[in-house]
């Protein structure tokens, strides 16, 4: 059974009213992150990335400028999603891998809500996987955090659909043999208008992708390395640890160039079949060197990015790979609607559920 959380302010009920319009928080109303911490005890295995996540939510909330009654946290099964207990809204723990599903039917028909979905690997990418696509296919006005601890914590550490392969787990004694999802890329590839990674001790850049993903309309999806320090510890180790970041991390700025490295060295370039490939910048023609576009229509660059960290973390980018607008399914349906009604007046449900069996549309 879905469990639900919310705030408990009078405006709540001026929300809920189909068809109210957003609610602005008053003059004198300033909302901080004490506002959106609930009254909820914490419970997370000590020192798991999703307490970092959390305080970093939190903290940002206060930036979207709308009361706590017109927000809302949905989640599935998993660590993650106990994060809405969390988090002062209004909120749904429901079922696995539906949270996508479920924040679609409520960003349809409630347009003055801002929905956030936090999922896990195991939950959006396993049995998550159709909700996962479909929602990003249709550019449904949902925010969607996908925590990748590249594991199953929840239920002990099983292999997850991102785990690499030849992970030993409880569930693969001998090795994974499964070749694991890159949700970058599994989320270009269905079209999604806004994509972006971060990772869960860097704050400051979390913070930046979440401001980014608030401010699209549309479907906007962001992967957040989390550390599992219990069953998965270490996973992103090479894109955290002092000695081997600089040369692995590639931050990405909308319109500047691509440069990582200790001493900014090493840049990208298109290589011959249209992969990208890392360049040292000195001796390299400035030409060739990529100029970070996250606007660029076709996702062919986007993807290329995407690949840079196969296998075993070489270069990963982080920051907003795409971001693109695209028409929303929410307004599409909604000019359906009133164009529906403007030809055919308002419908009768009443008549139609005690009428014939068969009716014509059109």
């Amino acid at each position: 059974m879905a469990e639900i959380s919310h705030a408990d302010d009078g405006a709540a009920d001026v929300a809920r009213r189909p068809g109210s319009l957003t609610l602005v928080p008053a003059a004198d109303e300033k909302l901080t992150t004490k506002d959106f911490k609930s009254d909820q005890e914490v419970r997370w295995c000590p020192g798991c990335g999703d307490y970092a996540i959390l305080a970093a939510f939190q903290a940002f909330l206060p930036e979207l400028g709308i009361p706590r009654e017109n927000v809302v946290v949905i989640s599935g099964i998993g660590c993650s999603s106990r994060l809405p207990y969390y988090v002062d809204t209004y909120g749904m723990h429901s079922i696995h891998g539906r949270a996508p599903a479920i924040a679609t039917g409520l960003a349809a028909t409630r347009p003055d809500l801002s929905v956030w979905v936090i999922t896990g690997d195991g939950d959006a990418l396993s049995i998550g996987g159709n909700h996962l696509i479909h929602a990003l296919r249709r550019n449904i006005n949902i925010k969607i955090l996908l925590f990748n601890n590249r594991i199953y914590g929840l239920t002990k550490g099983q292999y997850s659909p991102t785990s690499e392969q030849g992970k030993i787990t409880k569930s693969t004694p001998f090795g994974s043999l499964d070749t694991p999802f890159n949700p970058i890329s599994l989320a270009l590839g269905a079209e999604a208008g806004f994509v972006a990674r971060t990772v869960d001790s860097d704050r400051k850049h979390l913070t930046s992708v979440l401001r980014a993903a608030a401010d699209h309309r549309g479907a906007a999806f962001i992967e957040i390395y989390q550390n599992c320090p219990i069953f998965n510890d270490d996973a992103f180790a090479p894109l955290t640890a002092p000695e081997t970041r600089d040369d692995r991390v590639v931050r990405l700025e909308h319109g500047q160039p691509i440069r990582f490295g200790a001493q900014g060295q090493f840049g990208l370039r298109f290589g011959r079949y249209g992969s990208l490939e890392v360049a040292e910048v000195s001796g390299t023609d400035p030409q060739t060197l990529l100029v970070h576009n996250a606007e660029e229509a076709d996702p062919s660059y986007a993807f290329a990015l995407s690949r840079l960290d196969v296998p075993g973390f070489a270069h990963t980018p982080i920051g907003v790979y795409r971001r693109v607008a695209r028409p929303t399914y929410d307004d599409a349906m909604t000019a359906q609607i009133s164009d529906a009604r403007a030809r055919q007046g308002e419908g009768d449900l009443a008549a139609l559920l005690a009428g014939p069996d068969t009716w014509q549309v059109g």
